[in-house]
């Protein structure tokens, strides 16, 4: 039997993605859904979730909108207008062997979210990981937080396949929500014909609906109201279930 976990990143992004992981939620499929804690549609997004059967994670951004602590505690982040940098400019510095992120910088940041989290929904996350960006300091800083605050880390790379969860392997899925001519359903068989039986197999969507801010932050803005639509469809649900798919949460993850 195959073990998947559905993820919702970016709750808090804007109110299109709010509503797209809601209603993907309340679907069914979604179990475990990333919050942005320095979005300014944060708390609206943890709003929609909080009374669902649902783990909210950390989903920890250091790319986009304004950061939890004062700009000028960390320069290395932001650009001249106190927001954070481009996940391209990191990618790019990255590509050339510069890592443009401070470990200190990042340490403050990160804490300063995870002090955000719980201040909105009252609780610690249920996971903890990152919004990708290419920086070995944003790891390293990562794993410091997660041991001084005593959270379940998810290290779970974009770069590799397999991570750990509470020092539980666990296998990333992989993700083709970037490419042109995206069908996720297409891309859900995949992975479950690809999964590993032995651990839980994570697949990470981006569901929402194309608003204006999205349409003007971000590339991915199509593929998002694409995978919406699918995990909102009942033969996705019906499909899943005929090919013996038990689908889980990270909250599952350590009892199993």
């Amino acid at each position: 039997m195959i073990k998947l976990l559905i993820r919702a990143d970016d709750i808090g992004y804007c109110d299109g993605v709010n509503r797209g992981i809601r209603d993907s939620v309340e679907a069914g499929l979604v179990k475990s859904v990333g919050l942005m804690p320095n979005m300014i549609e944060a708390v609206n997004g943890f709003q929609m979730v909080k009374d669902q059967d649902v783990c909210v994670g950390q989903h920890t951004n250091l790319c986009l909108g304004a950061p939890c602590c004062d700009p000028k505690d960390i320069p290395s982040l932001v650009n001249e207008n106190g927001e954070f940098k481009s996940s391209s400019q990191f990618r790019n510095a990255f590509k050339d062997g510069v890592d443009l992120i401070s470990l200190d910088d990042a340490i403050l940041e990160i804490e300063a979210q995870y002090r955000r989290f719980k201040e909105m929904t009252g609780k610690d996350p249920d996971y903890f990981e990152a919004h990708a960006i290419a920086s070995n300091h944003l790891s390293e800083a990562l794993e410091i937080v997660t041991e001084r605050n005593h959270l379940p880390y998810s290290n779970l790379s974009p770069m590799d396949e397999y991570g750990t969860f509470c020092g539980m392997k666990i296998r990333q899925c992989r993700m083709r929500s970037m490419e042109k001519e995206y069908d996720p359903f297409l891309t859900l068989q995949e992975a479950v014909k690809n999964a590993d039986p032995s651990v839980v197999n994570v697949f990470v969507t981006h569901p929402g609906y194309v608003d204006a801010y999205l349409e003007i932050h971000s590339s991915l803005t199509v593929n998002r109201e694409k995978e919406a639509a699918m995990l909102k469809n009942e033969e996705v649900k019906k499909w899943l279930q005929e090919n013996e798919v038990t689908l889980v949460s990270y909250k599952d993850i350590v009892n199993l």
